[in-house]
């Protein structure tokens, strides 16, 4: 078997063989394929897309590349969730809690950022101590006595798409949806999960920038996490402005803490605790998402799942006192305010640039070595469908270092649209599919 054989096959728009697909994964993943035969590949598949029968292929060999963990002896559903990225989105420091103290074990493999959306090890790195690069051991430790979990992905679990992936971010193959989907559940699957919630972002701050397209994604990704033998469901979610207010690192945990005290409402809560309570009743710890819902909140008002948060920052090493003083975590000691320009209501936040502005300040990558400034990001005042008058404050920029604070005050202000007109109502999720 040659790989520019099976390069031309599906530069033909062939469908692969299963042994075809396996030959190109174990290849790769051992050094015995090159990087230009693997990005050819890419490229193909990215033009020419695979058949669910190809990616159901694509996703076990990548998944079994590894290890793939088992949590058996655990007395209880194991459940995740998943998102495709976004600015501001931090729901799996609000929602991982939630569901661990409803009794569903969250075994949460996360990733870093890269450009305009945010990584959750990144935002968990700005509490004191809170170790996310936990051995397998060490994981399992923690998920056994907190029932949750929160690390990066070691060099055990799913290999092949820690290749795959770095080299899909060098030749532009990201937004294709078989390789999305193989990156996705392969890594999920090896987490030794019983259930999957996706949310799958579509607008403006998201990969996928259409909703025929985000459809597209989420019915697949669900149709092969089934055929996988897991439970999936899948939300279609907006990320046409920022989900909640603060974008960075240190910001965003004292938001998530906000939430989980009850303090906080408004898009990210309610995305949060659905998301939460589409876990629970997937893991069978409620008869009905509606049923789920009221533990969410009886959870949250008691405070009973802010307190599972600090025992988990407590059991991977960090100071769960943050989340009480949040003078412990890095902050930014120099801020400045845009103001609105004139009258009138909010009509558009464009997440992308408020996410690359956020970048620029220090609280995100341009590339893959950048070093993050925890303290650094953006709060924004008023959101879509706020009244402004003329000199009212729309957004915040905290950094420590000003060499790109012209550019990133020029992107956040360029962000926001202001109009005459109160815009229609956006809906935050569009979507949701258990088919």
């Amino acid at each position: 078997m040659r790989m520019v054989d099976i390069i031309r096959k599906k530069r033909d728009r062939l469908a692969l063989r299963p042994e075809e697909i396996r030959f190109f994964i174990r290849g790769y993943t051992e050094g015995e394929i090159a990087d230009y035969h693997a990005a050819a590949f890419l490229m193909a598949v990215y033009l020419n897309g695979m058949t669910e029968e190809e990616m159901l292929v694509l996703v076990d060999e990548m998944l079994h590349s590894g290890e793939v963990l088992d949590w058996s002896q655990l007395d209880g559903p194991k459940v995740d969730k998943h998102s495709t990225g976004g600015v501001g989105d931090k729901t799996s420091l609000v929602l991982a809690p939630i569901v661990a103290a409803a009794g569903a074990y969250v075994p949460m493999i996360s990733g870093r950022g890269l450009g305009h959306t945010g990584g959750t090890l990144d935002k968990l790195e700005a509490i004191p101590g809170f170790d996310v690069g936990l051995s397998a051991e060490a994981f399992g430790k923690v998920l056994a006595e907190c029932g949750m979990v929160i690390s990066g992905q070691t060099a055990e679990v799913a290999p092949a798409d820690r290749k795959l992936y770095a080299l899909r971010d060098v030749t532009g193959t990201v937004e294709s949806i078989p390789l999305i989907a193989g990156s996705i559940l392969s890594k999920k699957l090896a987490e030794g999960i019983d259930g999957l919630v996706l949310d799958v972002k579509v607008g403006a701050g998201a990969f996928m920038k259409k909703q025929a397209d985000a459809l597209a994604l989420a019915r697949t990704l669900a149709r092969i996490g089934k055929r996988a033998g897991k439970n999936v469901v899948a939300l279609i979610t907006n990320m046409d402005q920022p989900l909640g207010t603060h974008v960075g690192n240190t910001l965003e945990v004292i938001e998530s803490a906000e939430v989980l005290k009850g303090q906080v409402t408004g898009d990210l809560a309610e995305l949060s605790f659905e998301l939460a309570a589409q876990m629970i009743a997937l893991g069978g710890k409620a008869e009905s998402v509606s049923a789920a819902r009221e533990l969410v909140d009886d959870l949250v008002s008691k405070g009973v799942a802010l307190r599972k948060f600090q025992e988990v920052i407590a059991a991977q090493g960090g100071d769960p006192q943050a989340l009480e003083d949040y003078t412990c975590m890095p902050t930014a000691n120099k801020s400045e305010q845009i103001e609105s320009p004139a009258r009138g209501v909010v009509q558009r936040i464009d997440a992308e640039e408020v996410g690359v502005a956020a970048m620029l300040l220090g609280a995100g990558r341009g590339k893959v070595d950048d070093v993050i400034d925890p303290g650094a990001g953006v709060v924004l005042h008023r959101k879509v469908g706020d009244s402004v008058e003329a000199g009212t404050p729309l957004a915040t920029l905290y950094y420590n270092e000003q060499a790109k604070l012209a550019e990133a005050r020029s992107r956040l202000s360029g962000a926001y649209s202001i109009g005459e007109e109160a815009p229609p109502p956006a809906k935050l999720i569009h979507k949701v599919i258990t088919e």
